[in-house]
């Protein structure tokens, strides 16, 4: 791919959505933007950037170009020990925070394609099924990818999906199979709620604050500079004694005076100080 195009599309992602690919990711990107052309009868990616320049991109476009640039490596249970110590330590004290409230705020921001807030949705009903009775608990999951949204929403995984960090336990009592797919639960599906949002947009489309928000490895496709602005969102939407939790390679490029670092069991959060 000509070096003129290929800064073309890269930098329209970084605009659209702060997402900056890095030196060595060329093939990748021409070989996803091949794709998407030969899917909206261009025969090549080249002759798609033309007819762009020309004609302009309407929004459908700029979507279809932004589900095909993102990653979206995901998996149930992630990482496993994040998990651990949101059910031994983070929910338990949640819940015990807000225990005059009874209401508990979650955000599972750049949620893919739905495994992370499922996960977290059936962490609930296994460990804390009379919270979720007498609590009103949220769980909003975002992304800017429509298409992941629409494959989140139906909650249909195939085996790969399914064999990827989801525990047989989970498996036998919240999936149904059917063919080579698996359908989650109606009580799980019931506990999330989906919505496309860019996280530049955050701050302004969010009007709710948040007890515990997830945003794992996402910051690692961002600039500097979009990663200070996204930090700075995320931590003005979390609740004084809310948790921040990140990817477990990721370290926040920005701190707050009211910010504190807990170790709990083997994963780094992110408190807000009360």
């Amino acid at each position: 791919m000509d070096e003129k195009i290929l800064e073309f599309f890269t930098a329209l992602l970084e605009r659209l959505s702060g997402i900056s690919y890095t030196t060595g990711k060329e093939y990748l990107i021409e070989s996803r933007l091949n794709e998407l052309a030969l899917s909206l009868g261009y025969k090549d990616v080249n002759e798609l950037y033309h007819s762009i320049v020309k004609k302009g991109a309407d929004l459908k476009l700029l979507n279809e170009i932004i589900d095909a640039l993102t990653t979206n490596e995901t998996y149930f249970f992630r990482d496993y020990h994040p998990f651990e110590a949101l059910r031994t330590h983070v929910f338990p004290e949640l819940f015990k925070k807000r225990e005059v409230e009874k209401k508990i705020n979650i955000w599972s921001a750049a949620c893919s394609t739905g495994q992370e807030p499922y996960s977290i949705a059936m962490l609930l009903l296994e460990h804390f099924p009379r919270f979720l009775q007498t609590y009103k608990i949220t769980i909003l999951a975002t992304d800017i990818s429509r298409k992941c949204l629409e494959k989140a929403e139906k909650g249909v995984y195939n085996q790969i999906e399914i064999n990827r960090g989801l525990p047989v336990t989970y498996l036998i009592k919240y999936f149904k199979q059917d063919g080579a797919h698996w359908y989650i639960d109606e009580k799980v599906k019931k506990l999330v709620k989906f919505q496309r949002l860019n996280l530049l947009e955050s701050s302004m489309r969010l009007s709710e604050k948040f007890d515990l928000i997830l945003c794992r490895y996402v910051l690692i496709y961002f600039s500097e500079e979009v990663k200070k602005k996204v930090l700075i969102d995320l931590w003005k939407l979390l609740n004084p004694g809310g948790y921040l939790l990140l990817g477990a390679t990721e370290v926040p490029t920005v701190t707050f005076s009211d910010m504190e670092k807990k170790l709990i069991g083997k994963t780094i959060f992110y408190r807000k100080k009360d």
